[in-house]
């Protein structure tokens, strides 16, 4: 016989233990709602908080546990709010705190939680204490990372950090110092070691709290400590070590204090809704992430290593268990995730068309019958693909023009028989040491409350809306249809001539690979989703969208897709059925650590992955063609219909199903 691709008649009751203990967070489906691409309330192109409310009932009947939000504060919206101006207040794009409010009572009332995010790393350079530090009152710059410049007459940044986005990580002010800012130069970097910040940053904590969210998640919870003295790291193009290599500026030891004061803060909020931290945290290896989870830190922390890996079965395995087996030997549940608003949607990653949507519906299945708790983003549920296409004009991804930027000025090395903590000697970088800028510097622009460098295009300088800086680099990319999970459009995808040479930016201006940040193309992740409709907005809000929607997307929306049995929105309401229906899904159980909840990886064909879990099996075949084994079970959910005589099945070519005995 054939099985359909989704299940009928589930049981829709809760059964697994995490839930009713109050340790919701552990088996947890979070959905992430990108505030500003959801839904529009009020007709000016951009989502709200109101639109979000209005949405509420379609996350319930989706069936996820909670939503966390992107931020929603007062922001010149110079990278899409993560620049913040005012953490307690809302900015007038999105509502305000009365709005606020209510949204989290309606999320209450449907029994779903409320995450949202806190932006510790940085403010937004309109913030009124980096306001303070321009106009010099004594003791404001020392809430920051102000410093000399090097050279004669201080006029190199102090040390050779780029920013994630490209270009120096330093940005220098009218009378001659310099500032840090890993991400935009509108973004500048907090000096953790003040107490001042930390006593903020409890504040707005329990401001948040007490309004009755349900926990944060924690934008680059892996940055807000520097290494001593801000060493140079002796290489370029930075951003692409990020999570594969240590770097001075990210997971410094540090931070961990910082997360243990952190959760002795949510711990005192007593009540039948546990309050939660969840940390966006880049680290080397799957060990060093779980130090952020220990028992007397974070309750989270996301798996990028899942996200990134590619199509391939043993890359899938090998990622699985070293998250597993890092994770629960801390206590703690290992997350995973797939896409979010800062890479390429999985639907494209996967190799785009038919057999990439086939890889992202059996990958989600895959995800969701993994021990622990699972993210999705807005969309991803209705198998979004990225839009590669969007105009340059229309692109607003701070990183965008990176591709133009200048060499970073830097001074020639004098010759020193013992390096710097935190550089590298050339013979083991493979690099020669930098030497004087091609360039030659100049002098400090003194025009604008920040004073910038010549060392930025003026063109990259603008306030641009935009979301979270945070991402780290995606895995290489790959080149044709079967590219596989880490593949990314290239720079020039559909965008014309000006994506092709880098990127919008002043053709005139010398390019600089060894300071090049992220691809700059996030915006194609973050085109608002289709509710309903037959051309744009498709539902999204009384008038057009702040990014353009494609023509095609009729098909994909949440009207069209409710009620057709084969389609990825229904896919995802019967596996999450399906997850709160069976014992055997959900968090691990205590027990040994290369075993939770009874999970075991059973032998099967070349290129197909077979797990078993406590009544309940799991088959993913990442192979081009059919492949025929044992039937493992009663099929009850397949990404693609399956054929079984109940002794045998044809598994589909990139199709993952769930079986129970």
């Amino acid at each position: 016989m054939t099985h359909e691709s989704t299940a009928v008649g589930l049981a829709s009751a809760y059964s697994n233990a995490t839930t009713a203990s109050g340790d919701w967070w552990r088996d947890a489906v979070i959905y992430q709602v990108y505030v500003r691409s959801f839904a529009d309330s009020d007709g000016d192109g951009i989502g709200d908080l109101r639109g979000v409310r209005s949405r509420l009932p379609h996350l319930a009947r989706l069936g996820v546990d909670a939503v966390w939000l992107t931020p929603f504060y007062v922001s010149p919206q110079a990278d899409g709010g993560y620049d913040v101006a005012d953490y307690r207040a809302v900015d007038p794009l999105f509502g305000d705190l009365a709005d606020a409010d209510e949204l989290v009572r309606a999320a209450h009332a449907l029994g779903l939680r409320v995450i949202v995010d806190v932006v510790p790393n940085h403010t937004s350079e309109q913030h009124p204490w980096f306001r303070a530090a321009l106009a010099g009152e004594p003791g404001a710059r020392e809430r920051y990372l102000f410093r000399r410049g090097r050279g004669a007459e201080g006029e190199l940044p102090p040390n050779d950090w780029e920013s994630i986005f490209g270009g120096p990580a330093w940005t220098r002010v009218a009378d001659g110092e310099w500032y840090l800012h890993l991400f935009a130069p509108e973004q500048p970097d907090l000096d953790w070691t003040h107490p001042e910040v930390m006593a903020e940053f409890d504040s707005v904590l329990r401001f948040w709290l007490d309004l009755g969210v349900d926990g944060f998640r924690i934008d680059v919870a892996h940055g807000m400590v520097k290494a001593d003295g801000l060493p140079d790291i002796g290489r370029g193009a930075q951003a692409t070590l990020i999570g594969s290599e240590p770097l001075p500026f990210f997971d410094q030891d540090g931070v961990h204090a910082i997360h243990r004061a952190w959760r002795r803060l949510l711990d005192s909020y007593e009540g039948p809704r546990r309050r939660i931290g969840v940390a966006e945290a880049w680290a080397p290896t799957s060990e060093r992430l779980a130090l952020y989870v220990r028992p007397d830190e974070l309750h989270q922390a996301f798996n990028f290593r899942f996200l990134t890996c590619p199509w391939d079965p043993e890359g899938m395995r090998t990622v699985i268990d070293e998250s597993l087996a890092a994770t629960t030997a801390v206590g703690a549940p290992t997350t995973w995730v797939l896409s979010n608003h800062d890479v390429v949607r999985h639907v494209t990653r996967y190799g785009g068309g038919p057999r990439g949507l086939a890889r992202a519906r059996a990958a989600a299945l895959l995800m969701l019958a993994l021990p622990g708790s699972a993210y999705l983003y807005q969309g991803e549920e209705l198998g979004l693909p990225e839009v590669t296409d969007l105009p340059a004009t229309a692109r607003q991804d701070p990183a965008f023009r990176r591709g133009r930027r200048q060499p970073i000025p830097t001074p020639r090395p004098e010759p020193d028989p013992q390096p710097a903590p935190g550089t590298r000697p050339a013979a083991e970088t493979g690099s020669v040491p930098e030497a004087a800028p091609q360039t030659a510097p100049q002098a400090p622009e003194t025009t604008g409350p920040e004073a910038r460098t010549h060392t930025r295009p003026a063109a990259e300088t603008r306030p641009v809306p935009e979301a979270a800086p945070q991402t780290a680099p995606q895995a290489p990319e790959t080149t044709g249809p079967e590219a596989g999970g880490g593949v990314r459009p290239e720079a020039g995808s559909g965008d014309g001539p000006e994506a092709e040479s880098g990127g919008g930016g002043d053709p005139g201006l010398p390019t600089a690979p060894e300071a090049e940040g992220q691809d700059g193309l996030r915006d194609g992740c973050r085109v608002p989703i289709p509710w309903a409709g037959a051309e744009p907005p498709y539902g999204f809000g009384p008038a057009g969208s702040w990014l353009p929607q494609p023509d095609g997307w009729a098909g994909l929306s949440v009207a069209a897709q409710t009620g057709d049995p084969h389609s990825t929105l229904e896919l995802y309401r019967a596996a999450l059925e399906l997850r709160r229906a069976l014992p055997g899904l959900g968090a691990p159980e205590a027990g040994g650590p290369a075993d939770p909840r009874g999970m075991r990886w059973q032998s099967a064909p070349e290129g197909v992955l077979l797990f078993t879990r406590p009544g309940f099996a799991c088959t993913l075949n990442t192979r081009p063609d059919p492949v025929e084994l044992p039937a493992p079970g009663r099929p009850v959910l397949s990404s693609a219909p399956v054929e079984t005589d109940g002794r045998t099945v044809r598994l589909p070519a990139d199709s993952c199903t769930w079986w129970t005995p």
